[in-house]
């Protein structure tokens, strides 16, 4: 979705709404105040933190298309973190994957931040009941200050890179960052395998675009505006990918127009050719449990990279398309076993954030 597409495309549709169409334009508020918004939901956690204080922290953390798959509960010793399955999105992850990888980028971020206030305690898995993460709170401090304090800093910037390379020495904390019990990280940096790997994406991509189910779901999560995006606190902000913001009688018609599979495939070619390197989490095992400490590895590199001034996102596609996994194992060297996040990285200027949904609407 370049931006020269979608103008160009979008010209048979403004001529032919005529005068009307254009007030469609009104009321998709504006760029200021949507990074007003972004700002509050971003301000540094207070001194003493409340639960409240630390679960908007954590609601901060990475996650599938922006669905922000959680609720929160919190007691006297804890925050328990609970899938939010009402905001699944079954076409792309039908057995819940991401949104339990979810779990865990909110996961470390809760436990990164409790233990920048003096409240450092366990993350544990509690598989009864459909699933929940726990995080034990208590009276020290603890934690990877640095890895904290990007926390409001990290985003998926779907975006060109500029193609320079990671330092050896670099590329080394960020492995150091992301160990995680029970996952596995391997960087890929050299060109021909990364070239490899961008076959698979595009494999993936064109897969899921001759699925009508799959660009249905899609559609139902993108934000074409700042007054949708702030209005639902979710989903795939537009802008954020470089896009121009649209009326909401507009971004569908011309999403239909130009969202093809030869445009995204030449654009995720483009992208990953841009990037440093790829980051690929392998857990263990393939159950719930492996998947939020996939989501914690990731979460940790996510901010590591942050730290270091380098932007990442996902390219999930061989992921998410089950025939393409076991080419995906055996191109990282793992054989039999089920790959779990994929992740571009690499050094590009910030984009506008998005936003996320109040946090009296995730606390149960």
């Amino acid at each position: 979705m370049g931006r020269r597409r979608l103008l160009t495309g979008g010209g048979a549709v403004l001529g032919g709404l005529g005068a009307a169409g254009w007030l469609g334009w009104r009321g998709m508020g504006s760029s200021a105040e949507m990074a007003a918004l972004v700002t509050r939901q971003r301000q540094t956690l207070p001194l003493p933190a409340s639960s409240r204080d630390l679960i908007r922290y954590a609601t901060l953390a990475a996650n599938g298309h922006n669905t922000q798959p959680w609720l929160f509960r919190s007691d006297a010793r804890g925050i328990d973190i609970l899938p939010d399955v009402t905001r699944r999105t079954p076409v792309v992850d039908p057995d819940d994957h991401h949104i339990f990888a979810s779990l865990g980028c909110a996961a470390e971020n809760l436990a990164l931040a409790a233990g920048a206030r003096g409240q450092a305690g366990e993350i544990g898995f509690d598989p009864e009941g459909g699933g929940r993460v726990r995080v034990d709170l208590g009276t020290a401090q603890g934690g990877n200050t640095a890895l904290f304090d990007a926390i409001p800093l990290r985003q998926s910037t779907r975006s060109d890179y500029d193609g320079s390379a990671v330092s050896a020495a670099d590329l080394s904390q960020l492995a150091m960052s992301a160990a995680v019990p029970g996952v596995d990280l391997i960087l890929i940096s050299e060109r021909a395998q990364i070239d490899q790997l961008r076959d698979l994406v595009i494999a993936g991509n064109t897969a899921q675009m001759a699925d009508p189910a799959f660009v249905t779901e899609l559609m139902h999560w993108l934000r074409f505006n700042p007054a949708a995006a702030m209005t639902t606190g979710d989903g795939l902000y537009s802008v954020a990918s470089g896009n121009p913001a649209l009326p909401d009688w507009l971004g569908p018609r011309l999403f239909d127009m130009v969202f093809t599979a030869q445009a995204e495939n030449e654009k995720y070619a483009r992208q990953i050719a841009s990037s440093s390197g790829v980051a690929v989490f392998v857990a263990a095992q393939a159950n719930p449990e492996h998947w939020v400490q996939a989501g914690r590895a990731c979460q940790r590199f996510s901010l590591q990279a942050t730290t270091l001034g380098l932007k990442t996102t996902y390219i999930n596609q061989p992921v998410e398309v089950p025939g393409l996994r076991a080419d995906l194992a055996a191109l990282v060297g793992l054989p039999g076993r089920r790959p779990d996040i994929v992740m571009r990285f690499g050094r590009a200027a910030a984009m506008p954030m998005s936003a996320r949904r109040p946090v009296e609407a995730v606390m149960v």
